[in-house]
């Protein structure tokens, strides 16, 4: 049940179907905030409105991974992959018929379901046809499909709106993962070493994740994944509406807004490639000081220098959302075939809680009339708490050593 000991043409067919799928996944969670400001004008709605449609999907990204992806660790990821794409495309199709707030809000959190399914099964599959030299740059590299997702989105709906309205956009993202499926069918294996060593039958609980000396690694993983996507998604959410109210024009603000994808590039394949070299803390730790003080940075100089806090966006992108990726590649490496799409699932689930309160701490903070300059400096304690939590835990075994 060894990892392959090469990167062949299989093992890089294996990962780009990952990629593909992580790619729509990232695609359809993102869609909705492209077509918010379309849906306040079609739906005659305050832009308050919104706010429990957005919390549905991630609420639903929470569920399905605590509660769909742990299934492949009984019936395969394969199958749970396809199953996955195959509802997270169908309800998003039917989102382009929704007829009322209602109705976006339900099919939002079904999609949500699917999404957070999906997401910790690609990680684990990748993670199990990658050679362990190079399994963390190649786990970070085929997350890079999500963030290229999540951007194609952005540009897709900034073409398709002005034409054939915001239902389009759903079409689109339906339509496309749903063509993939029969591509996936004949491309996506199962883990190997999930048919030659696992016990289908047998269930795996989230209390093996404490057993055998992992409880303390478990604990760890959950702290970070829960404080860094808790800022991850405070800045995705809030930061064109915060630069504009400290004085950037709202165009420069979205577009510094993408910036954030574009440093989260950069820092996910150098975080990538530093995992297999030096470990988790020696990456992690790093990367996680420079986003807290990034994004501290911006509220520093968003009234002041428009060239600094392009550059802190820049690196705070590569930080905090670098970090992020690499943490779901060393989550990945640290647990056994048996149980790691659990254990993945599980860090992710928690991490979702995170990514749920950070927009309404932004909100909550915009409400009692703190200055932009402070909720950037709040918002840089959970990147210190999650360089902490690594830092605290000593050092971290290296990426494959989970991976029996």
């Amino acid at each position: 049940m060894d990892a392959p000991l090469s990167l062949g043409r299989f093992e890089v067919t294996v990962i780009a179907a990952c990629a593909a799928a992580i790619f729509f996944d990232g695609f359809d969670a993102q869609a909705i905030g492209y077509v918010g400001p379309s849906l306040i004008q079609a739906f005659r709605i305050a832009p308050s409105a919104l706010g429990p449609v957005f919390s549905a999907g991630l609420v639903g990204i929470m569920l399905g991974a605590l509660l769909i992806a742990p299934l492949a660790d009984r019936v395969g990821r394969r199958p749970v992959i396809l199953a996955s794409i195959a509802m997270f495309a169908a309800f998003t199709l039917a989102t382009a018929w929704a007829g009322s707030i209602t109705v976006l809000l339900w099919l939002r959190l079904l999609t949500g379901l699917g999404l957070g399914g999906c997401m910790p099964n690609a990680i684990a599959l990748t993670t199990e046809y990658s050679p362990a030299r190079l399994r963390g740059f190649l786990v970070t590299l085929m997350f890079n499909g999500f963030t290229l997702g999540s951007l194609l989105g952005g540009v897709l709906a900034h073409q398709l709106i002005p034409v054939f309205g915001w239902r389009a956009v759903f079409v689109a993202g339906g339509a496309l993962p749903l063509l993939l499926l029969p591509v996936l069918l004949f491309t996506l294996p199962e883990s190997q070493r999930f048919l030659r060593g696992q016990e289908a039958a047998v269930k795996r609980s989230v209390g093996e994740l404490f057993k055998d000396g992992r409880g303390r690694a478990t604990a760890v993983l959950w702290i970070v994944f829960f404080m860094s996507l808790l800022d991850v998604y405070l800045l995705v959410s809030w930061l064109p509406t915060a630069l504009n109210q400290a004085g950037v024009p709202a165009q420069t603000a979205i577009l510094l807004g993408s910036l954030l994808q574009v440093g989260a590039l950069v820092g996910t394949l150098l975080c990538g490639a530093g995992l297999d070299r030096f470990g988790g803390n020696a990456v992690l730790v790093p990367a996680y000081l420079l986003a807290a003080l990034s994004i501290a940075a911006i509220g520093v100089f968003s009234a002041a220098s428009l060239a600094m806090t392009t550059f802190a966006v820049f690196m705070a992108g590569a930080g905090i959302i670098g970090g992020q990726t690499a943490a779901n590649a060393l989550a990945a490496g640290s647990y056994p075939t048996k149980i790691r799409s659990t254990g993945v699932g599980w860090a992710l689930g928690i991490g979702r809680i995170g990514s749920i309160i950070g927009p309404l701490v932004a909100a909550a903070l915009l409400s009692m009339q703190v200055s932009v300059k402070g909720i950037f400096l709040i918002s840089a304690i959970p990147a210190l708490v999650a360089a902490g939590a690594i830092a605290c835990f000593g050092p971290w075994r290296n990426i494959g050593a989970g991976a029996d």
